[in-house]
């Protein structure tokens, strides 16, 4: 027979998957066999989806969900219940097979059979939020492993910080070749490894088949060895064995590091003709295929239908640690600290956690002090993080540039889990990713800092992190050519513009000081979604002085109103707002009289009402102005405005020379306004 280790050719691959549908019909092999009728039956029905997967992992999935996972399908969101993150998401059906098999409210045989339909909770790939057992959306390979490294780092940490009788549970994970393949997945495993996060278990599904072919196609490292090197144990077991998956899983149990098990498979395990290969992976069978793999998986129920025995089998697996769960609730209910424990998973802030927010905002209108955004976001987290201690923030190796560390801020260490500061290293991906697992897990909300142009590295997790209304905030700095000297490589130009094209993400731009505290106080209030703080490199004066109203709550808004009826309209971001009131001033002279608006959170802005939105914008001429390109201002200047801004990348000289060279500066600005309204 040929190597676990090794490509088997399809004549050994059909010897392979012979000897193993002849193995002896267990009950955990006929409780696997339940998943891969119902991934034949519901890709069936779908005409689409992945059936391969589902059919290849079964046995290694039956062992994990019926003899290691801790959960009762009684109670899904239950606090210290084991996390099970399908990275391979496209074999979405394994997760929907096991959900509905165990007893699972809400996956009934009616959602299975709508599979991929519009409104199922059984969509083509987990969703979060659409059954409350779906612990994170996955579907963009390298991101549930990920994900899974923020979970058990939420982890280690509420474990230090509650003890062990509230938090103690592990994170486990089905990730397929794919997975291992993106970068994503070796920033993250390459952290978890260093932190030596041994609550953390993948099981790799090394089926040796991508969408193209073989993997040898491209794909010919040696995985294992790479996993070790970053410090986990690693194994590789026949994942058609289940007591080979069983010794595996065991002795994770026991390992002080993570755990990587191979687990050699046939993908589509089954179809005659198609198992083993790239055929199986993203279509239905077909109807014949899928009738011969159920005759040769020896399955004779009817489409959707499962024998009583099997569901019994797997209904008492749903409910095997109900007792646990029991035996928690009762330890809760006596602890010390469950009110403080049930406030942070639930995600509520403490009481009076904006007091000294309120006292810096107050500090700041009085000293009009003259720094830079960034600088003014530390001095905002030296107010928020003594008071809400769920914060845990991070850089992605850029803390003294970020300012995301406040004194005294403990960081988190391999075996010093209680810390509150996450040293991410240049792995932005990771990190991004990392920090919604951290949110999903409960207890916790992570915000972490880089440079705004490094946020083209983090983006497909920050979208995540919208699509599934994850609390997560990035503090991206150097937000534009005011960076000065590193140069157009350093220097975003299109990063404002396409994050605020993404759905349910919020990015503040503040002005100055007070309007980044502001900004700070609406990113930690806001629940159901992330936000973005975009902060300047250079010095910015102080624009306002009164710190009553959080005015950067309503997005835009009227900072400097014209003396007298309105000639014209600037609508300004960050920065550029200093420009935009100094330019106000040399048209005064000239006799044009004209507004100043701060726009420091477009999204904000675009849910307010219509009345106030007309009523900050005026019917005056409006002129734009920000060190960025100009896509998305068109919704705010109208037809007829003037945008001023960056056409192209930057270059690198001092930030003062920089604006000049691209004409951003309060003449340019005002030479634009008075050619338009004398024009007109």
């Amino acid at each position: 027979m040929a190597s676990l280790s090794e490509p088997p050719a399809s004549a050994d691959l059909r010897a392979r998957q012979a000897d193993i549908l002849a193995r002896p019909k267990t009950d955990i092999r006929r409780m696997a066999d339940a998943i891969r009728a119902l991934a034949i039956d519901a890709v069936e029905a779908a005409k689409s989806g992945h059936p391969g997967m589902p059919m290849g992992m079964a046995d290694a999935a039956t062992v994990l969900f019926t003899r290691f996972l801790k959960h009762d399908a009684a109670d899904p969101r239950w606090p210290d219940r084991d996390r099970f993150v399908l990275s391979a998401g496209h074999g979405s059906m394994l997760l929907y097979a096991w959900l509905h098999l165990s007893g699972h409210a809400g996956m009934g045989i009616e959602e299975i059979r709508r599979f991929r339909q519009l409104h199922s909770p059984a969509a083509g790939h987990p969703e979060y939020g659409e059954h409350p057992a779906i612990e994170t959306t996955t579907g963009p390979l390298g991101q549930g492993i990920a994900t899974a490294v923020g979970m058990a780092l939420a982890e280690r940490h509420l474990a230090a910080r509650f003890g062990k009788s509230l938090v103690d549970h592990r994170t486990w994970v089905i990730a397929s070749d794919g997975d291992l393949q993106e970068g994503v997945s070796h920033e993250a495993a390459s952290l978890a490894g260093h932190l030596r996060l041994n609550r953390l278990t993948v099981l790799w599904d090394d089926n040796h088949i991508s969408i193209d072919g073989d993997t040898a196609l491209s794909f010919s490292e040696d995985v294992l060895a790479r996993f070790r090197a970053y410090g986990w144990a690693v194994k590789r077991v026949d994942g058609h064995d289940p007591e080979a998956v069983d010794r595996a899983l065991s002795a994770s149990l026991r390992s002080a590091k993570p755990t990587l098990i191979a687990c050699r498979t046939v993908i589509g395990l089954g179809a005659p003709t198609k198992g083993g290969t790239a055929a199986s992976h993203g279509a239905p069978l077909g109807p014949e295929e899928a009738a011969a793999a159920k005759a040769a998986l020896g399955w004779t129920a009817a489409p959707f239908e499962i024998p009583r025995d099997i569901k019994e089998m797997w209904e008492a697996a749903g409910r095997r640690s109900a007792g646990t769960r029991r035996s928690w609730l009762k330890r809760l209910a006596k602890h010390p600290q469950r009110a403080e424990f049930e406030r942070a998973i639930a995600g509520r802030l403490p009481e009076a956690w904006q007091e000294g927010l309120a006292a810096l905002r107050a500090r700041l209108a009085e000293e009009r002090p003259r720094i830079a955004t960034r600088l003014a976001s530390q001095r905002a987290l030296e107010a928020l993080v003594p008071a809400v201690p769920e914060m845990i923030g991070g850089s992605a190796d850029l803390t003294g540039s970020n300012n995301t560390s406040v004194k005294g801020m403990p960081a988190i260490a391999r075996g010093a889990y209680g810390g509150r500061f996450v040293h991410w290293g240049v792995r932005e991906h990771g990190m991004a990713a990392a920090m919604n697992g951290m949110a999903l897990h409960g207890g916790v909300i992570p915000y972490s800092g880089t440079f705004l142009v490094f946020s083209d590295y983090l983006r497909p997790a920050l979208r995540l992190a919208a699509l599934m209304r994850q609390r997560v905030i990035h503090v991206l700095t150097h937000d534009s050519i005011g960076l000065g000297e590193d140069g157009p490589t350093h220097q975003p130009i299109e990063h404002l513009a396409s994050l605020r094209a993404m759905p349910n993400l919020f990015v503040f731009r503040p002005a100055d000081a007070i309007e980044t505290a502001e900004a700070w106080e609406l990113a930690l209030r806001r629940s159901d979604g992330p936000s973005v703080l975009a902060l300047s490199r250079q010095v910015l004066p102080a624009v306002r002085s009164e710190a009553g109203e959080n005015r950067v709550a309503r997005g835009a808004y009227v900072l400097a109103e014209a003396a007298g009826v309105r000639d014209a309209t600037i609508i300004a971001t960050g920065s550029e707002v200093e420009i935009a009131l100094s330019a106000r001033g040399l048209l005064a002279a000239q006799g044009i009289e004209a507004a100043v608006v701060s726009a420091p959170c477009f999204e904000l802005f675009a849910l307010q009402d219509e009345s106030y939105r007309a009523a900050v914008l005026g019917a005056a001429p409006r002129f734009g102005i920000e060190a960025a390109c100009g896509f998305g201002w068109e919704r705010w200047l109208g037809a007829d405005g003037v945008f001023l801004g960056m056409q192209g990348f930057g270059a690198s000289a001092p930030a003062a020379d920089l604006y000049r060279h691209f004409g951003l500066t309060a003449e340019a600005l005002a030479a634009a306004v008075r050619r338009r309204v004398q024009r007109a």
